[in-house]
């Protein structure tokens, strides 16, 4: 089976926008409310929910961290609803996308995302499941609730991908 090394790239909206959105303060659009206490980083990312009696849900995922280097065995995409991770710790996390061609991934792209960074995945958008690094984080995600099958996975048949290390 082949190996091929991914390279990390910085993560910005330019770089991930085939892909899905960037959740940062500075991105959008800032109102202050709350007698002008609070700002309001305004619509950074929409959730989007399709198919039968769907839901918005919000969950905290806790995930172990992976070890560099990781081999990228796999990838899945939601067909019926968006995913946003946010860290709640603060700490970098690895995100591998992958262009769509014809209902297969292929391309694969590594992103180092920062601890203040978090990501919207759109409908359909392959993507490794999260990728936590150093030690276990937890992300606050907005994803897809309701009936109908809203996982399909992806299992590269003929090479893997491997990302050594976060530099970018």
């Amino acid at each position: 089976m082949e190996l091929i090394n991914l390279p990390v790239r910085a993560l910005t909206p330019e770089n991930f926008a085939p892909f899905g959105d960037i959740i940062e303060t500075g991105l959008g659009e800032v109102k202050l409310i709350n007698w002008d206490i609070t700002e309001r980083h305004h619509a950074l990312a929409t959730a989007d929910v399709i198919g039968e009696e769907p839901q918005v849900l919000i969950n905290i995922f806790r995930s172990k961290p992976w070890e560099l280097p990781l081999t990228i065995k796999m990838v899945e995409r939601h067909p019926l609803g968006s995913q946003a991770f946010m860290p709640l710790n603060g700490r970098d996390y690895l995100v591998v996308v992958a262009e769509d061609n014809n209902g297969v991934p292929h391309a694969p792209v590594a992103f180092l995302a920062r601890g203040n960074q978090g990501v919207n995945y759109h409908r359909n958008v392959w993507h490794h499941p999260l990728l936590a690094l150093d030690e276990t984080s937890d992300f606050l995600v907005v994803d897809r609730g309701g009936a109908g099958n809203n996982l399909e996975e992806y299992y590269f048949p003929q090479q893997n991908f491997t990302i050594s290390d976060r530099s970018i």
